[in-house]
């Protein structure tokens, strides 16, 4: 399998833009829904992952992270979870390699088992879910985050943040047949608290997957209506009223996202869009 690494984005903006703009998920031309079978999904292999990697440090760097290995299995357990952080860092920072940093600040929050490190990690691991579309590398997130959520909820059954998150995993993630088992609690949520975007937010995104255009449309009007300017959700409303062949819609939010955008060649790219779908 190719190495597959991804550096921690500065915003998940750049890449629902490139998403909308290089890559339409369905054809334009086909307004009509419908069902779709999910592939199997490609286990990743974070050990080969982590191999390539270290295959690609200095040789300073090669120095640093054996002895940081070498510390995992000295001292006690406070000393290792110290060690753990120390190696996130190390991959997150000097090494800037994302899948290691999640990885080691997964190991460390397991170990220390706070609900603060645990939710911590694993809201890591799915603010990364929100933003790639592969799906190996969803349900490498989803598992790891949901071994991290479902330990947190054990020490706090009633974190609302922790729901939703593991909702996203089971939704979003790839992890299991059934996703109404996240959408259940997530849906219960932001039926109890509408004003909870982050509910919302997850619920359009498993809409949108599913294709689902009218229901995923529905709660990202509802962010939209809180955050007018919220340029992800605009570009999720665009896409998904694109993609159910509602083209009117579509062009009113590519030219907001358009408004929005400061970057001159992504503004070119989505006026350009919106003179395919006039």
């Amino acid at each position: 399998m190719r190495k597959q690494q991804f550096i921690l984005l500065s915003s998940a903006v750049t890449l629902l833009i490139l998403l909308v703009i290089f890559g339409k998920t369905i054809n334009p031309n086909k307004p009509t829904v419908e069902p779709i079978q999910q592939p199997a999904v490609q286990q990743l292999n974070f050990n080969e992952i982590l191999n390539n990697a270290k295959q690609n440090l200095s040789p300073s760097q090669k120095i640093i992270n054996q002895q940081l290995e070498g510390d995992i299995t000295k001292g006690n357990d406070a000393q290792k979870v110290n060690v753990y952080n120390r190696l996130a860092v190390f991959w997150k920072d000097s090494a800037q390699v994302f899948e290691p940093y999640l990885f080691y600040l997964a190991e460390a929050a397991k170990l220390e088992s706070s609900e603060k490190t645990l939710t911590f990690a694993a809201q890591q691991f799915t603010s990364s879910l929100l933003d790639v579309s592969e799906p190996s590398i969803q349900n490498w997130l989803a598992t790891n985050a949901k071994v991290l959520f479902d330990k947190a909820l054990t020490i706090n059954p009633n974190n609302d943040s922790s729901k939703i998150g593991l909702g996203a995993c089971y939704i979003l993630g790839n992890i299991s047949d059934n996703p109404m088992t996240g959408i259940l609690p997530v849906r219960e949520i932001a039926t109890k608290t509408p004003d909870n975007l982050y509910a919302q937010l997850v619920l359009g995104l498993g809409g949108k997957k599913s294709r689902q255009f009218v229901k995923a449309i529905d709660r990202f009007l509802i962010i939209a209506k809180k955050q007018p300017n919220n340029l992800v959700v605009i570009i999720h409303l665009a896409e998904c009223y694109e993609m159910k062949g509602d083209k009117m819609n579509a062009v009113v939010w590519y030219l907001k996202a358009a408004s929005l955008v400061g970057n001159a060649e992504i503004k070119k790219e989505i006026e350009k869009r919106i003179s395919e779908l006039k």
